[in-house]
């Protein structure tokens, strides 16, 4: 399993824009791609402008075909624009909750 851990920094006032735009993207994701097993949106208790995405995928080519499908491709014009900062971690799921497979 492909995973990702994107920290996103939102400039202030812009969770509801962002959210507007990236639950859309979610949802389309792990509904139409076979590939996108989880798309999760957490949000830091301490700094409400703080997100973090969680995306699991079943290998790097589905996260690559994810990055070419017309709901990814929307979405990012759309939140671009509202991000401060982001990091991304890319790691190997090795021990995931078989229940959300």
């Amino acid at each position: 399993m492909y995973c990702l851990i994107l920290k996103t920094q939102l400039k202030p006032n812009s969770f509801d824009a962002f959210m507007a735009a990236m639950t859309l993207n979610a949802a389309a994701s792990v509904r139409d791609e076979p590939g996108c097993l989880v798309f999760d949106l957490l949000r830091d208790r301490s700094d409400p402008d703080l997100l973090y995405l969680y995306e699991v995928y079943s290998d790097e080519a589905a996260f690559a075909a994810h990055m070419l499908t017309a709901h990814f491709l929307a979405s990012r014009s759309l939140v671009n624009p509202l991000i401060l900062s982001q990091e991304v971690i890319e790691a190997d799921g090795v021990g995931l909750n078989p229940a959300r497979r």
